[in-house]
C-alpha cells in the first residue's frame, strides 16, 4: 500500500526501539497528517468532507484511511474534538494569565480568546459551530469538551458571587419559572459532579448563557460574514458588546 512505502522507511532507519513503540509512533504520525490534510479538504468541501477526498490528496488509496478512521464520522468527530480541545486551552490559558480578583478582565480575555481563535482557525470554527453536518450526529464525548468555554464564564460569575463582587442590574422581566426549574438541575448536577461548594444563583446563570450565547453568536456573524458592510470597526464592536454582557452578569470593574 502507499501509506506503508511512505512510513515503511521509518522501521528500517530508527534503531534502538522496541516493534510496538515504533508501530505506534508511526501511526500517531499517520493519523495526524490525515487530521492535517482532513481540515484542508474541510475547507474546500465542507460539509461534504469525504475519506475518498482526503485519501486522494493524501496520494492513497481509500481503503488505507479505515485502518485509522474506521469512517467518516470517526474522523469528524476527531477532527471536532481536537477543536474543541485548541479553542477550550487557549480560552483556559487567557483566563489564567489575569488575576483571579480581576473577574472582568477574565471574563473579557476568555471572550477575546473566543474571538482571536476563530479569526485564526475559520475553518475549525466552521466545522463547530457553523451549519449541521448531515447525516452526522456527535457522540457524548463532545460534550464536555465543547463545554469548555460556558463553564470558564460561570466559574467567573461564581467566583465573583462568593466574593462579594457581582452586582447585576435589575432587569423588567422575570426570569420564567420553567426556565429557572432548568437552570436548577444545570447549577445541582454540576455542584455534585464536580463537588463545588460555592453556589450560583439561577438569575445569574441566566446571565451568563446570555453572554455565551451573545458571545458566540457575534464570532459566529464575524466569521461567516455576517458583519460585512454593516460593522467595520468590528474590534471595538466585540469589546463593547462584551463589556455589556459583563455589566449585564454585574462583574465589577477592576
Amino acid at each position: 500500500m502507499a501509506d506503508c512505502s511512505r512510513f515503511g522507511s521509518a522501521f528500517a532507519t530508527v534503531a534502538g526501539m522496541s516493534a510496538p513503540t515504533l508501530r505506534a509512533r508511526v501511526r500517531a504520525e499517520m493519523i495526524q497528517e490525515i487530521k492535517v490534510v482532513a481540515r484542508r479538504r474541510l475547507a474546500v468541501d465542507g460539509a461534504n468532507l469525504s475519506l475518498r477526498g482526503v485519501a486522494r490528496d493524501m496520494g492513497i488509496a481509500a481503503s488505507a484511511l479505515y485502518r485509522y478512521f474506521p469512517s467518516r464520522d470517526d474522523l469528524l468527530t476527531a477532527l471536532i474534538l481536537e477543536g474543541y480541545e485548541s479553542l477550550g486551552a487557549a480560552a483556559t490559558s487567557a483566563a489564567a494569565a489575569v488575576s483571579e480578583g480581576d473577574y472582568r478582565g477574565r471574563w473579557l480575555a476568555v471572550c477575546t480568546a473566543v474571538r482571536d481563535w476563530a479569526l485564526a482557525h475559520p475553518t475549525e470554527y466552521g466545522l463547530l459551530y457553523g451549519s449541521p453536518v448531515p447525516g452526522y450526529s456527535a457522540p457524548r464525548d463532545t460534550i464536555r469538551p465543547a463545554s469548555t468555554v460556558v463553564l470558564l464564564l460561570s466559574d467567573i460569575a461564581t467566583a465573583a458571587t462568593a466574593a462579594g463582587r457581582i452586582d447585576p442590574p435589575p432587569l423588567p422581566t422575570l426570569l420564567p419559572a420553567p426556565v429557572r426549574a432548568d437552570l436548577r438541575v444545570l447549577i445541582d448536577q454540576r455542584t455534585e459532579a464536580e463537588h463545588l461548594t460555592a453556589d450560583l444563583p439561577e438569575d445569574t446563570l441566566a446571565r451568563v448563557l446570555t453572554g455565551w450565547t451573545q458571545l458566540f453568536g457575534l464570532v459566529s456573524f464575524e466569521i461567516f460574514g455576517r458583519l460585512e458592510g454593516t460593522i467595520e470597526a468590528r474590534a471595538d464592536y466585540f469589546d463593547h458588546q462584551m463589556n455589556l454582557m459583563a455589566d449585564l452578569v454585574g462583574l465589577p470593574n477592576a
